[in-house]
């Protein structure tokens, strides 16, 4: 009989071959349960690999042992003790039967309960995204959700929170690696949705979970990699050390996770992901809870947050990234606080200077600089610093919006739209822009697309995202609903008017002749009584409401509150008889528009005539 013959019957005899296929699917089902269960015990990373690496390493063990011994009906004997009868190998066969059967059947209900009841169906994830713009998921893509908080009076969220948006920006700087924007990520916090959904909804391949356990001056931070497509575990680890160790713990679970997904670090990153922003823990606490406020635009605790910040460059006068903030915090505040106009610029300015100086490849101060600026009306300088911030920055989502935004305003509509989408581009789910893209996609008369994209920033919380609803409501002749719209969607930027003011504004806005007349009205009593600096809705109410001449004079008067909330209907179809108006030539001159068209060339809608002279239509 040939060798071959011989061989493969004696492995059949001996029943080896059952117990390589029982010895496979019990070492499957053994990693399955290392990579999913023991991370969720803080079992470190490192077990695991021992678990894998022990399975392979035991293979020829076992099949050795499976030659040289077998199982009887009487218990484990040598294969040399055995008077092999046809009923006894029949007998052992099924029971190795059973047990492989026994073995892939556990394997199968774990594979199924991870796929089916672990985690949610991702309709919902879908749901979510279908506004967002088409993502491809490259092969080296991650989402950093936020991090649970375990400490044990459950008050450490500002610092879970920050610890994963810390990863998120050091990651983000990683060449070749693509990592989605926090508002996107940190949209899916609190909510167990499927992985694979979130991938999809963010176009990522890869996902950061953690938690943080905070007590005292010690931290436990626990991460772990997962795969969107089958959530498998590629890295898991739990990191302890003291406050003052914070930066370290980040820059090792940063370097785990770039070794994880095999990306070759380029310069300085491969001594340093993460840098040191501070040695003082509490500073770093303190800029961390004025971080929160700042992402949530929480006007109500923006004192609180600038105190917390002055107190950080207090403690730490070198702390770059905290005067970067608290220049960012002052240049919103006007548009989410009572702050002094001219106070909230000076102080804004001031900070984002003394951070430029302490660390000049900072973007967020250029950034600030820029929205100052814009506020101002120093358009130019606005863009210039702006384009700097992104320059500076690519991956900083905020100064991304903010050029967009200013594009836009200022008539560079096609170029401000190519803005945005870059911006949504690393932040898919950002609701302001979102909103700002649904008006672009409204202007050039794409109703399908503003729709979606319109009703996701309205869904997301954004409280103007119905005030740009009520237009698409109205262009398809559903005023009633316009109305409702427009009456929730503008009441954040009616301070200091009548407490009926969003109502009477929208029935002027989308009602009869009479509602028209009273809505003007309510912006004249308003207008009469004000001295300082008036609201940015009672020239967008003007220009709306058939009085355009009046509009501009407004707002050529002195910088309001909100000067985007006019210059962005200015350029809209709505803006197009103000725009034609004789004096509007006056206008852009006195607003600082034409300096900046000098320097950059004449906006969509307008030609040049002479330097400082243009005519738009």
């Amino acid at each position: 009989m040939p060798l071959k013959s011989t061989f493969l019957g004696e492995l059949q005899r001996r029943n080896v071959h059952r117990a390589a296929l029982f010895y496979a699917g019990a070492a499957w089902l053994l990693v399955q349960i290392a990579t999913q269960v023991f991370p969720f015990f803080d079992i470190p990373n490192s077990t695991v690999r021992i678990v894998v690496i022990a399975v392979v390493v035991g293979f020829p063990f076992a099949m050795l042992f499976s030659w040289f011994y077998e199982w009887t009906p009487q218990g484990i004997k040598r294969e040399s003790e055995i008077v092999h009868g046809e009923s006894i190998t029949r007998e052992t066969g099924k029971k190795l039967d059973r047990a492989i059967i026994a073995v892939l059947s556990v394997a199968v209900v774990l594979l199924l309960a991870n796929s089916f009841v672990l985690r949610k169906d991702a309709s919902s994830v879908a749901a979510a995204a279908v506004a967002a713009p088409a993502s491809f998921a490259t092969s080296k893509s991650i989402a950093v959700l936020p991090f649970t908080d375990l400490s044990p009076g459950k008050d450490q969220e500002y610092f879970s929170d920050g610890m994963a948006e810390e990863l998120l920006n050091a990651l983000a700087k990683v060449k070749d690696l693509k990592v989605a924007g926090r508002t996107s990520s940190f949209s899916f916090k609190g909510k167990n949705e499927d992985l694979r959904g979130i991938g999809k909804a963010l176009g990522v391949t890869t996902i950061l979970e953690g938690s943080v356990r905070k007590q005292g001056d010690r931290v436990r931070i626990t991460a772990q990699l997962i795969q969107t497509e089958d959530g498998f575990h590629l890295w898991s680890e739990s990191y302890d050390g003291d406050l003052k160790d914070v930066f370290e713990l980040q820059e090792r679970i940063a370097r785990a996770i770039t070794d994880a997904l095999k990306i070759v670090l380029v310069g300085e990153q491969q001594q340093r992901l993460v840098p040191v922003a501070t040695s003082n823990p509490e500073a770093y606490a303190l800029f961390l809870k004025a971080t929160k406020v700042f992402n949530l635009r929480d006007g109500a605790h923006f004192p609180e947050a600038i105190a917390g910040l002055n107190e950080a460059v207090r403690l730490d006068p070198k702390y770059a990234r905290a005067y970067a903030r608290l220049a960012a915090l002052h240049a919103i505040a006007i548009n989410y606080t009572a702050m002094e106009v001219d106070e909230a610029w000076a102080t804004a300015e001031r900070n984002a200077q003394i951070a430029i100086e302490l660390d000049p490849s900072l973007a967020e101060p250029h950034a600030a600089l820029g929205q100052v600026y814009n506020q101002q009306r120093r358009m130019l300088a606005a863009r210039t610093s702006l384009e700097h911030a992104v320059a500076l920055d690519p991956t900083d989502v905020t100064a991304q919006f903010w050029l967009g935004t200013v594009l836009i305003a200022t008539g560079y509509t096609t170029q401000g739209t190519a803005q945005l989408d870059r911006t949504l581009a690393i932040d898919p789910l950002l609701p302001n822009a979102l909103g700002w893209r649904g008006d672009e996609y409204l202007n050039a008369g794409d109703r399908d697309n503003a729709r979606r994209v319109l009703q996701q920033s309205a869904d997301a919380g954004l409280s103007f995202g119905e005030q740009r609803l009520s237009w698409l409501a109205h262009a398809e002749g559903r005023d009633a609903d316009a109305i409702a719209y427009s009456t929730r969607g503008m009441r954040i930027f009616l301070g200091g008017f009548p407490g009926d003011a969003s109502e009477t504004l929208a029935r002027g806005l989308f009602g009869k002749a009479a509602e028209r007349a009273k809505a003007v009205a309510m912006i004249d009593a308003y207008l009469a009584a004000r001295s300082g600096t008036v609201a940015g809705a009672a020239p967008y109410g003007l220009l709306l409401l058939g009085e355009p001449a009046r509009a501009l004079s407004v707002v050529r008067r002195a910088p309001t509150n909100n000067d985007a909330l006019f210059f962005q209907m200015l350029w809209s179809p709505q803006g197009t008889v103000g725009r034609k108006l004789p004096q509007f030539s006056e206008f852009v001159r006195k607003v600082g528009l034409t300096e900046l068209w000098d320097q950059y060339g004449p906006p969509d809608q307008c030609q040049r005539k002479a330097p400082g002279d243009y005519v738009c239509d």
